[in-house]
């Protein structure tokens, strides 16, 4: 049965100067009806537009139409409105996504009516808000009238994303394409960035994402991972090699299972394809998907969130350079907030070390001036840049900025620790900064399964401060008395800052960790002291006694081999009681030597590195 449509829009009947509309966003603007609205604007001026992200032709912006619109916009996107924004011309109102509903229905920002972008209606009377139902759907039900743009291009969408023609006040039919938007190249540091994300996701989580690079890298190296789940305020082009490798099933998740859950797609025709007419993928209200108790009914939910700058606190700038808005607060803090109470949650922060072609670090000591916090340092528990994952949740402020140094970019990371010294307290003692072990690549974290059980390789960093401590008081007297050769009663903080500082390209210090959540808890580490005057190295190493006989030592001697051998280093030497006689047997393993000394308590081992083939 054919269903009737209303009429075009009588504009002077519905609107008046000064009112207050919504236009829809993101990929799915009613471009044409707002040319409609703009042809019959006679007589109109100063009227309010609200919406979203605007991608494409954001036309109303534009100068010459100065005195007839006003733009509002929750999400700065593209030159044009950056540029009206810079000059008064465009508003910016910074707003969780997840609340920008009640300021319609609370009358903070009352609407007159919503101009939306909707499928044709179905046998039943049903028109789609497709791929843009985010605010869209509660504009709709806001406002006092709903004119409507009718494109058949509109896919058809699961989930809440459903209006009634009979709900619709006027309309015009226009066959317009959404606005595609391309998947940026992934670079090599985006590509690292990926790859220490992906570390974090583990078999059975749900997933937050947004658009660009860094997610886009991490969801290439998803697609080994099982039984993973989408509760996403957006879809970009990312999901769909993601969904065909088969590691996207939603079966674990605790939040409508089996679902993809999203309010909002940005991407190609591709995308658009997918998500038509497609019942695994469902489309919310925002304040529906991004409210922080709903993120939080997904176990194992990850948040993954970008930044512009993250200062040495952990604080978070999202939005803004400086005193220029860049985009906007989105729902950052709504699945920061919500991965943060979900059960084995995770809330990260990604972004590039660097910018401007690496002279300007990202990895800040303050704020630059003007710029905004969206994310709070309360908030934070991981920031990941190519050169690492940084874990703030439960640091000190010390510890925070420690962690952050060695994320930053090589160069900048002794800059830091100076500005460190001028505002928080660093003890005296704390004076090397983190270094990487270069012979480890681009990647210094290796995930380790021993026994079934999850680890990590990574080298030791002046953050471990804190963690070599517990790792020293967690010994026997019988280990620290075959280790040291004496049973030492104290590991201080200055003692152990000394021991975690090392400079990696001289010196090696390795460690095997185990990491829950935030907590962090060294099991073992391996490390060689090089002797310049011969290029030989003195290698030792200690095992947490829970964890002896699982074969971290030779994971970790056998790390140090090849290192030294890619130094050209021409001998290692080891020292060991003779009564310890495992350290003994591992040693033997590697090929190394005994040296017999005279002293049958004491035994010397040698590996002649340079005659290793």
């Amino acid at each position: 049965m054919a269903i009737g449509l209303p009429s075009e829009p009588d504009w002077k009947a519905l609107i008046k100067s000064g009112c207050r509309l919504f236009v829809g966003g993101n990929a799915s603007v009613p471009y044409a009806l707002i040319q409609h609205l703009i042809d019959n604007s006679d007589g109109f001026s100063d009227i309010e537009l609200v919406h979203m992200l605007a991608l494409g032709d954001t036309r109303w912006v534009n100068d010459e139409y100065k005195n007839l619109f006003k733009a509002n916009t929750f999400f700065i996107g593209g030159q044009a409105m950056r540029q009206a924004v810079d000059e008064g011309r465009a508003d910016y109102t910074p707003v969780f996504l997840s609340e920008i509903s009640s300021l319609f229905s609370d009358g903070t920002l009352s609407l007159d009516a919503a101009l939306v972008n909707v499928s044709p209606p179905d046998e039943f009377g049903y028109c789609s808000l497709g791929a843009a139902v985010d605010i869209a759907m509660s504009a709709v039900r806001q406002s006092k009238y709903v004119i409507a743009q009718i494109n058949p291009q509109v896919p058809r969408t699961a989930g809440h994303s459903y209006i009634h023609v009979s709900e619709i006040t006027a309309c015009i039919e226009a066959n317009e394409p959404l606005v595609e938007v391309m998947p940026p190249p992934i670079d090599s540091v985006a590509e690292r960035i990926g790859q220490y994300v992906s570390m974090l996701v583990d078999d059975g989580a749900t997933l937050q994402f947004g658009i660009g690079k860094i997610p886009s890298a991490t969801l290439k190296y998803l697609c080994h991972h099982k039984d993973l789940g989408i509760h996403s305020e957006m879809l970009t082009d990312s999901i769909i090699e993601l969904l065909a490798s088969g590691a996207v099933t939603n079966k674990k998740k605790t939040f409508h299972p089996g679902k993809v859950v999203t309010s909002f797609a940005i991407g190609t025709r591709k995308l658009y394809d997918l998500i038509d007419n497609n019942p695994h993928i469902e489309f919310y209200p925002s304040s529906y998907v991004n409210k922080p108790t709903n993120v939080a009914k997904n176990d194992n939910m990850v948040a993954i969130n970008s930044a512009l700058e993250v200062d040495l606190t952990g604080q978070v700038v999202a939005d803004s350079l400086g005193y220029d808005f860049y985009s906007g607060i989105g729902g950052q803090v709504d699945f920061v907030t919500g991965a943060s109470i979900s059960k084995g949650g995770k809330a990260i922060i990604a972004l590039p070390s660097t910018a401007k072609n690496e002279t300007i670090s990202r990895i800040t000591p303050r704020l630059a001036e003007g710029a905004g916090v969206v994310t709070s340092r309360g908030n934070v528990q991981y920031v990941v840049t190519e050169y690492g994952i940084a874990s703030l949740k439960g640091k000190s402020i010390r510890e925070r900025a420690l962690e952050l140094i060695r994320v930053a970019h090589p160069k900048f990371r002794s800059q830091l620790l100076e500005e460190v010294r001028q505002h928080y307290w660093v003890p005296h003692y704390q004076e090397k900064y983190p270094t990487d072990i270069p012979e480890l690549g681009a990647i210094q974290l290796k995930r380790l399964n021993i026994q079934g059980e999850k680890f990590y390789m990574r080298p030791l960093n002046p953050a471990d401060e804190r963690r070599l401590q517990e790792f020293f008081y967690s010994h026997t007297k019988e280990t620290l008395r075959l280790r040291y050769n004496y049973d030492p009663k104290q590991m201080s903080r200055e003692k152990s800052c000394n021991l975690v500082s090392v400079d990696q390209t001289s010196d090696v210090a390795l460690c095997i960790v185990r990491q829950e959540g935030s907590r962090i808890t060294i099991h073992a580490v391996g490390r060689f002291y090089y002797n310049a005057s011969n290029n030989s190295c003195e290698v030792a190493f200690v095992t947490r006694e829970t964890q002896q006989g699982k074969g971290m030592a030779s994971r970790l001697l056998n790390e140090l081999i090849r290192i030294a051998k890619a130094r050209e280093i021409n001998q290692m030497v080891a020292y060991v009681r003779g009564e310890n006689t495992p350290m003994i047997t591992i040693f033997e393993q590697m090929q190394f030597k005994r040296l017999f000394t005279g002293d049958p308590s004491d035994v010397e081992l040698v590996l002649n590195v340079s005659e290793l083939p």
